[in-house]
């Protein structure tokens, strides 16, 4: 009986080796940390609230919805009016992670992202005036901001940074490459760590690393080859004014990419294996033979983490003193 035990705690340890993490340029993500929980069950109720849109019909997750990987799943989003957005809306999945937050990294941080479509006139179509209005009229959100903030008024910087607390949540450990990055040997299968030494190999990790497996740099779209945009954005130089930031866009995360289709900033490739071919063409100048392709898809897909497990909130009710939605009409 003894020798079984050993034997069996033996096979047990054998699969579990010391974290190889230390020596390769993907680090395992780590859990959420230091959140108050007051402020992100706020955050939480104003993420999901489409009332801070001028239609009462768009909210955060509208674009980023928690069901579909943090993205909507479509090129461009559509905001108010039936408007077609002008970039595909990234992942808010792991979003703290990134360097900065928009396509352009416009954005210093999530709080300051998280102003931005409320009163973009082709997302939420609203003002910051009138999306604190909304919430000031209504008395379960007053008596929330008055538990979390401790004090009487409310302003659209407490708003934004209740979102933001909710988004620092949003993080997905726990993959099956992250499992193997910790020393749990047989995580992954020959042909996916065959697909992550060709990634590594051929050059893609140079950008896509870190925790976020990306979002901590901007680069040009178009290395090798010109990249034929579908849209007009001009990434980062929009932002600084310098000719040589055009075209260059943030590094999209890589983390959960299999469920955040489709990809690049307009959104023009619909699968991973389109993807793959792409990037091998117009950053590396190589052509991925169709194993070698569907291998780092595989190796892709091993970085899927723990999705968000939430229970939608039950937002306080509109009062008479509410300002009403304008509805856009549907489209004949």
């Amino acid at each position: 009986m003894l020798f079984i035990a050993i034997a069996t705690m033996s096979i047990g340890l054998a699969q579990i080796a010391p974290p190889v993490s230390a020596q390769e340029p993907i680090q395992p993500i780590k859990p959420a940390r230091n959140i108050d929980l007051g402020l992100t069950e706020l955050g939480k109720k104003l993420y999901f609230d489409p009332r801070l849109s001028k239609s009462g019909v768009i909210s955060c997750n509208s674009c980023h919805n928690l069901s579909m990987g943090g993205t909507d799943n479509i090129p461009s989003s559509v905001g108010d009016q039936w408007q077609q957005g002008p970039i595909n809306s990234p992942t808010v999945l792991n979003s703290s992670l990134n360097i900065a937050q928009f396509w352009d990294g416009r954005a210093a941080d999530l709080q300051a992202q998280a102003g931005g479509p409320i009163a973009n006139p082709k997302e939420m179509a609203f003002s910051h005036s009138l999306a604190v209005d909304v919430v000031a009229s209504i008395p379960g959100y007053v008596r929330e901001f008055r538990q979390v903030f401790g004090k009487d008024t409310i302003t659209i910087d407490d708003v934004t940074q209740a979102i933001a607390e909710f988004e620092k949540t949003l993080v997905t450990p726990n993959s099956r490459f992250d499992q193997w990055l910790l020393g749990k040997e047989d995580a992954l299968s020959t042909q996916e760590l065959a697909g992550y030494k060709l990634f590594k190999d051929s050059g893609c990790i140079a950008c896509h690393n870190g925790e976020g497996v990306g979002g901590n740099s901007f680069q040009k779209m178009g290395v090798v080859e010109p990249y034929k945009a579908t849209t007009d954005a001009e990434g980062r130089s929009a932002v600084t004014g310098k000719d040589s930031d055009r075209f260059n866009f943030k590094v999209p995360t890589l983390r959960n990419v299999e469920l955040s289709y489709p990809y690049f900033h307009d959104g023009a490739a619909n699968t991973l294996t389109e993807a793959v071919d792409t990037m091998g063409r117009l950053q590396l100048g190589r052509r991925f033979t169709a194993p070698e392709n569907a291998s780092i898809v595989a190796f892709l897909k091993t970085l899927t983490g723990d999705q968000p497990q939430l229970i939608l909130p039950i937002l306080p009710p509109s009062t008479d003193q509410t300002l009403r939605p304008t509805p856009f009409p549907s489209r004949s």
